[in-house]
């Protein structure tokens, strides 16, 4: 059953058929004249025939994917915005177009006026730009990157200088480009990572400590994170600096026994090179993490056993308000046992101050803050939805902030002043996001968006202000100044409007929002559809979907570049629908755990289902009916095409993971256990081992230098599938990674998917 819960914006349709009705109507009347009257009468009528025909034409301009890819939508949004610790004022690094060169200025909350330019590349002598800027605590020295190289999804290395605020001084850290710099506290040194070893160095006294000596590439990380806790934990910096400035702790990782993984770079040159790299597939052995603190001022540096955890993560580490105390969390093999340790500094004793369980798993987020008297907010599932607790200092719990049938899906921080925490949720629908404040103790709630659709927050450092990121499916991003207590807005700081009447002259499809009863749950759906939609007609159905464990892409957001992708083939006579099924995110821990130890299973049965019953639909032509997904989203599509021959034509599987057995430790075991524990849900839904099922057309994508979902899961499914001598279209692209991108490569990659959708469906 389909239940509309969102009204699509129709304005535009409803105006081109205005249009189209009054064209012909003024057809009409031009050939009645044509016969009846003189010629000077008809040419009147003619003139107004040709400029209503030409506004008609004028919004209905198709997209194309060179203007897609081209960046041609691309929306206007704001750059490293700091928000200054007086409250009322916020710098942004903005980049002068003549010159080139980078400048930091500092503008008014209240009235957007420039108050100073506090620093611009064109007077530093050999530097001339900057891509990044960090302020210390005091804001009297800025951390500048610049020559930025990326490594994974999340670390790079960089050259740094340092800008000191009073003096103007101005020096570089290190010759040689290095990662995850963090000034201490009171902004007189700079911790570093540098060829896996971690470096301090003290601005007034110019000296240098190196805190580590065992730094070596593929066997010992000191500092930064592997490559699976970067992936998977979403963090690089793995060290810390206490409050006073004194201290820094930090993981080692000894990766020695973790295996090696290798990718060619094929490059331009003679010969390729191979990159060789520490990945920890499904049930093997992970790096060993230790913990350490050193002491600056007594320069010891001292390992700090936590206790008798054996086969463990440490996914984050944080001082809290206390110098001397520590905060560790460190989590079990199957990520459903959490203690929160807290370490005292001069004894090296370890405290478990809270212990968090569940049945599946238990995420790991940024929402730990300490508050001065060292009582901490932390977020949580145990309610069954994600919410926010208040504990003492010893664990105690103090009281459940946040209540309800709905999620915390983000969390901005504590006003101490007014002592109210300020938070985004999806209670008002979980397609919407929007911002609340509410007071520690629970009460008071006062919800401070006021559109309906995506509400994002930057809050000033004082709270009394914050900057408001809204969009919807109908509306580009726009951004006022909003008052912290009250959400009223104060100003408007920037739109997109001139996107918006650029989109004007182009046929835009809107989503439709609804939802659909699938195996007794009720899911989120959107829907694309043709210009001129007759429901008396028939239309192919090209599904899309990601399907991962807590993702979400039914949302009323602004578009991203899929979304022209699914408008231009909807301009084409395709109906596109996207489904959020069991396993995804924000209905509950129920609903986002229920694929636990079987991925792929109840997901792939969510879009068959979601397939036939769309496909019943009078307008459907259920003999034309595709799906296509990425990473994720490739895994499913593939095994809806093998799984269901009967429902789906075909089938477009992009950087897809074709076993879990291929993939890391940390992500894969936290859905399905380890491959020895668990073999049945790693390999009954497994494409490999149903290619026997493929009858329609299917197209396989991969990056050849794919360091996350490894192009091995798309030779491996090649293989399965030439040895059933299945026929299918498959395309490599050398040196590209998961995203796929670079150049022209975008570009390449949706030209043959959509030609392999108008050749298929």
């Amino acid at each position: 059953m389909l239940k509309k819960i969102v009204l699509a914006p129709l304005i535009l349709l409803y105006l081109t058929s205005i249009v189209v009705f009054f064209t012909d109507f003024l057809v009409f009347l031009a050939l009645t004249f044509y016969k009846r009257y003189d010629m000077k009468i008809t040419k009147l009528f003619f003139g107004i025939l040709l400029f209503v025909g030409l506004t008609a034409y004028a919004q209905n301009k198709t997209f194309t994917l060179e203007e897609i890819w081209g960046g041609a939508f691309k929306t206007e949004g704001f750059q490293s915005l700091h928000s200054m610790k007086n409250g009322t004022q916020y710098s942004v690094l903005e980049t002068d177009k003549a010159s080139g060169a980078s400048n930091i200025k500092v503008y008014n909350y209240d009235t957007g006026e420039k108050v100073q330019t506090i620093i611009s590349s064109s007077f530093l002598k050999g530097l001339d730009s900057f891509q990044a800027y960090s302020f210390s605590k005091d804001e009297n020295r800025i951390l500048l990157s610049s020559e930025v190289e990326k490594i994974y999804r999340h670390s790079t290395r960089a050259i740094y200088h340092i800008y000191d605020v009073p003096s103007k001084g101005f020096f570089k850290v290190s010759d040689q480009k290095i990662q995850a710099p963090m000034l201490s506290p009171d902004g007189n040194k700079i911790a570093y990572v540098q060829d896996n070893n971690l470096y301090m160095l003290n601005f007034v006294t110019g000296e240098e400590i190196q805190l580590t000596d065992d730094g070596k590439k593929n066997e010992i990380i000191n500092g930064i994170t592997d490559w699976v806790y970067e992936e998977e934990f979403a963090f690089v910096r793995a060290f810390d600096w206490s409050a006073d400035s004194n201290k820094i702790a930090f993981l080692r990782f000894d990766e020695k026994e973790v295996p090696e993984f290798s990718m060619d770079v094929y490059g331009k040159g003679l010969y390729q090179k191979q990159d060789v790299f520490k990945y920890p597939k499904a049930g093997e052995k992970n790096a060993k993490v230790s913990l350490f603190v050193a002491d600056i001022s007594a320069m010891t540096s001292d390992e700090v056993k936590l206790g008798d955890y054996k086969d463990f993560y440490i996914p984050r580490i944080k001082w809290t308000a206390n110098p001397d105390i520590l905060s560790v969390q460190l989590l079990n093999r199957h990520q459903n046992n959490l203690d929160l340790i807290f370490v005292n500094a001069k004894t090296k004793k370890p405290k478990v101050v809270l212990n968090e369980k569940d049945e599946a798993y238990i995420d790991i987020t940024d929402n730990l803050t300490f508050l001065e008297d060292n009582s901490f907010i932390w977020t949580s599932e145990k309610d069954g939805y994600n919410h926010i607790y208040h504990y003492k200092e010893t664990g105690e719990l103090i009281n459940q902030v946040t209540k309800g049938s709905w999620e915390v899906t983000d969390y901005y921080g504590y006003d101490k002043k007014n002592k109210k925490i300020l938070y985004q949720s999806v209670e008002n629908s979980n397609i919407n996001r929007d911002i609340y404040a509410i007071t520690l103790d629970g009460k008071d709630k006062k919800k401070l968006s006021t559109k309906e659709g995506f509400n994002n927050a930057e809050f000033s450092a004082d709270f009394s202000l914050y900057i408001n990121y809204f969009s919807n499916a109908a509306t580009p991003y726009e951004y006022t100044l909003n008052n912290g207590t009250t959400g009223a807005v104060i100003r408007e700081i920037k739109n997109n409007k001139a996107l918006s009447e650029k989109l004007k002259t182009y046929d835009i499809r809107p989503k439709e929002f609804s939802t659909i009863e699938i195996h007794g749950e009720t899911l989120n759906m959107w829907t694309i559809k043709p210009k001129d939609f007759n429901p008396k007609k028939k239309y192919p159905l090209f599904m899309f979907q990601y399907s991962g464990p807590g993702s979400q892409m039914v949302r009323n957001a602004w578009n991203n570049a899929n979304d022209y992708w699914y408008m231009m083939l909807a301009q084409q006579g395709y109906i596109v629908a996207c489904v959020d099924g069991k396993g995804t995110g924000l209905k509950g821990a129920k609903f986002k755990k229920a694929t636990q130890n079987d991925l792929g299973n109840l997901e792939v049965q969510d879009q068959i289902a979601v397939a036939k019953q769309l496909g019943a639909l009078p307008y459907i032509d259920v003999s034309r009916i595709g799906i296509w997904g990425w990473s994720y989203g490739g895994f499913m599509s593939s095994n809806c095409l093998f799984k269901a021959p009967d429902t789906f034509k075909m089938a477009i599987a992009v950087a897809p993971v074709t076993s879990w057995r291929f993939y890391d430790t940390i992500y894969t075991e936290r859905y399905l256990k380890t491959p020895q524990e668990n073999a049945k849900g790693y390999d009954d839904n497994s494409p490999i081992n149903f290619v026997n099922g493929l009858k329609g057309k299917f197209l396989l994508v991969h990056g050849s230098a794919d360091d996350n979902v490894h192009v091995q899961n798309t030779m491996q499914l090649v293989e399965a599938l030439v040895q059933a001598n299945k026929d299918f279209d498959w395309a490599i692209y050398p040196d590209k990674n998961h995203g796929i991108y670079g150049g022209n490569t975008r570009l390449h990659l949706y030209n043959k998917m959509t030609n392999f959708i108008k050749d298929n469906l």
